[in-house]
C-alpha cells in the first residue's frame, strides 16, 4: 500500500481528535505530505472510524494515485496550503468553540503566551462555500505567518511540519478559543476586557523560552549544567519569528 505509514498516521490522528471532542462524524479532514504525494482522508468518512486502507493518495495536482475512496472535498484547500507554506501536514475540524468564536470575532487576540507557538493572534478567514478555491484563498491568507486559523461559519484549521504537530496546533487552537470564550463571558460580567499580551511581554517570553529550552523535555543533569541549548519546538518552528505577533 502506497504511503502505508502516512495513511496509518491519519487514522490514528482521526481517533485522537475524536477522543478529544474536536471532531464528530464526518466533519473535518486530515492530510499529510510525503514528497510529491499527499495522503488524505476520504470524503464522507467517519473520522474516528477510518483505517489506513480508507485513505486516498493524491499528487500535488489533485490526481488520485492510490486508494479506493474519493478524497475529501477540501482537496483545493489542502493543496493550496501545501503550495503556499511548504508545510508537512494539515488538520481541519468543526470544533465547537473554534466555530462559535469564528461567528462573532475577527480574531482570537494573543491572550496567552502558548499562542506564540501558533504565530500569535489567530485570524478568522472569511466565509466561502466548502471545497471551493475561494475558501482556499481565504484560508491561505489567514494562515500567513501562522500555524492556525479559524474559518467563519465553518471551523478551524492548523498545519505543522508533521501530522503530530498539525494535530497539536489544532488542539491548541481549540484551547485558545475556549479560553477566549470564557474570558468574554467574564468580561460581560465584570466590564473588564480580556487582557492581551503586549509586544514587550511577547518578546520576553520568546527570549526566556529560547534560553531555557521551554517546551522540550530535558534530563535533570542537563538542567543542572545550565539547561539545553536547543530552542523549543513551539518557538523555534514558529513561522517568521519576527512576524509571529502580526495580526
Amino acid at each position: 500500500m502506497l504511503l502505508a505509514e502516512e495513511r496509518a498516521a491519519l487514522a490514528a490522528a482521526g481517533r485522537r481528535l475524536a477522543a478529544r471532542g474536536l471532531v464528530i462524524g464526518t466533519s473535518g479532514n486530515l492530510s499529510v505530505r510525503a514528497g510529491d504525494l499527499v495522503a488524505v482522508t476520504p470524503t464522507g468518512g467517519v473520522i474516528s472510524e477510518l483505517t489506513a486502507a480508507d485513505m486516498t493518495v493524491i499528487d500535488l495536482d489533485g490526481k488520485i494515485v492510490d486508494g479506493q475512496l474519493a478524497p475529501t472535498s477540501e482537496v483545493p484547500m489542502h493543496l493550496g496550503i501545501y503550495r503556499a507554506t511548504g508545510t508537512g501536514a494539515i488538520a481541519h475540524t468543526h470544533a465547537v468553540t473554534s466555530t462559535a468564536v469564528g461567528l462573532v470575532a475577527d480574531e482570537i487576540p494573543l491572550i496567552h503566551y502558548a499562542m506564540l507557538g501558533l504565530g500569535g493572534a489567530i485570524r478568522v478567514a472569511p466565509y466561502a462555500c466548502y471545497g471551493t478555491e475561494e475558501l482556499a484563498g481565504h484560508v491561505i491568507k489567514a494562515l500567513e505567518f501562522k500555524y492556525a486559523a479559524l474559518m467563519r461559519n465553518h471551523g478551524s484549521i492548523a498545519h505543522g511540519k508533521n501530522l503530530d504537530k498539525a494535530v497539536e496546533h489544532l488542539e491548541l487552537t481549540e484551547w485558545s478559543a475556549d479560553a477566549y470564550r470564557q474570558a468574554l463571558l467574564l468580561s460581560a460580567i465584570t466590564g473588564t476586557a480580556p487582557r492581551v499580551l503586549t509586544q514587550q511581554e511577547q518578546e520576553d517570553v520568546i527570549m526566556v523560552a529560547l534560553s531555557t529550552g521551554y517546551g522540550s523535555t530535558k534530563k535533570i543533569e542537563e538542567e543542572a549544567e545550565g539547561g539545553v541549548e536547543a530552542a523549543p519546538e513551539a518557538v523555534a518552528d514558529a513561522p517568521e519569528p519576527d512576524a509571529a505577533t502580526e495580526n
